[in-house]
């Protein structure tokens, strides 16, 4: 099939970036180069086309009580404008997808008037190239509960920027016709930027402070060109994301190639067992007994760059587990990865070994971040 293309494909191009294919999409995994980037958003501010991320819309009387039924954390919680990260898992609390839920602010019902009062109304952003199975699993589950909600795959209508970055709130409220300073870490607005109506978002996929922000397809040029900035690609998202110790699905964790559960890829702060989800039970009996294996991070002491793939082994080199993303780091000139293993061995300090081009390399357990992140 031929890959998708986000609507600056062009554009990118003739600003020089060399391309990947990631999600069944084509997107630029770096325009100058991914150190360059990587230290522009470390230290002043950069933007990055994410318009390969899934936008679902979800509205309705029962649009609540259908995310919260699909999504790990308590989705009741959120007032309009809140926003918050949680797991989509099966039945066995095995995670399918990670993402992120906004609040949006009520819709009125088609012919309804406005003294009827609007409808709970969210925005969810599945990973690149799951949004059409996210939409087919959130109308079969509609179906079967008998809600009432509207359920929308608006992938093609919106571009996504993530503007990321110390300087990032300066320059995005320098854009908006109305202040976003004040937005606090996953909250967000609905704002004017020249002109152009975007919901704007203080989330971001890099440790540092940032906006991203959902932009009408056909306005995505004209939004863009107003960021004076470096441009930057899917490769120093990547170190940017390891530093900040931050999961990339389907190589932290695939349910087809590597289940995992919340409670062993770190997140179970996103579990809400008070609530009834696909999966709360499976988690339920988890939570109680513990796990068997934990994503942890550590550092290569000998020479050497951790990849996906290679093998984790304990000081008598037998085979405890498996990297699941590696890098140098650009911040800390340090090679860096995330990986899981026994929790016997998850212990900060403790020591590793991984095979490296089939050498052993001395690994040190360490606690993620590596970095200092807002």
């Amino acid at each position: 099939m031929p890959l998708q293309t986000p609507p600056l494909r062009g554009l990118h191009d003739e600003r020089g970036a060399k391309f990947t294919e990631f999600g069944g999409w084509d997107m630029p995994v770096e325009f100058d180069s991914i150190r360059s980037e990587h230290a522009a958003v470390r230290e002043a501010v950069g933007i990055f086309d994410v318009s390969h991320m899934g936008q679902i819309h979800v509205t309705g009387p029962d649009a609540t009580e259908l995310m919260q039924r699909l999504t790990t954390n308590d989705v009741a919680r959120l007032a309009v404008g809140d926003s918050q990260y949680a797991a989509i898992t099966d039945e066995d609390g095995v995670i399918i997808d990670d993402t992120v839920v906004y609040r949006l602010p009520d819709e009125t019902a088609e012919g309804a008037n406005d003294e009827a009062g609007g409808e709970p109304t969210y925005l969810f952003v599945p990973n690149a190239g799951t949004d059409e199975s996210t939409h087919e699993r959130w109308i079969t589950y509609r179906n079967e509960w008998g809600l009432e909600a509207t359920v929308d795959n608006r992938t093609d209508e919106y571009a996504m920027f993530a503007v990321q970055g110390p300087d990032a709130a300066e320059l995005v409220d320098e854009a908006t016709a109305e202040s976003i300073t004040e937005l606090d870490r996953f909250e967000a607005q609905y704002a004017t930027v020249d002109g152009v109506d975007c919901w704007i978002a203080r989330t971001g996929y890099t440790g540092e402070d940032g906006f991203e922000l959902i932009v009408p397809w056909s306005a995505a040029e004209h939004v863009w060109s107003l960021f004076d900035c470096q441009p930057c690609g899917l490769g120093a998202r990547d170190t940017l994301r390891i530093e900040a110790g931050l999961l990339l699905a389907g190589q932290d964790f695939d349910r087809e190639s590597d289940p995992r559960t919340p409670y062993e890829a770190g997140i179970g702060f996103t579990v809400a067992l008070e609530t009834e989800f696909v999966g709360r039970d499976a988690l339920a009996e988890l939570e109680r007994e513990g796990v068997e294996e934990k994503l942890v991070g550590f550092q290569l002491i000998d020479r050497g760059v951790p990849r996906h793939g290679y093998d984790i082994t304990n000081t008598d080199s037998r085979v405890i587990g498996t990297v699941t993303s590696g890098t140098m780091s650009p911040s800390l000139e340090q090679p860096i990865g995330l990986g899981y293993v026994p929790v016997e061995y998850a212990e900060p300090g403790t020591t590793l070994q991984v095979v490296v081009r089939g050498q052993s390399k001395k690994a040190r357990v360490e606690t993620t971040p590596f970095i200092d992140t807002v």
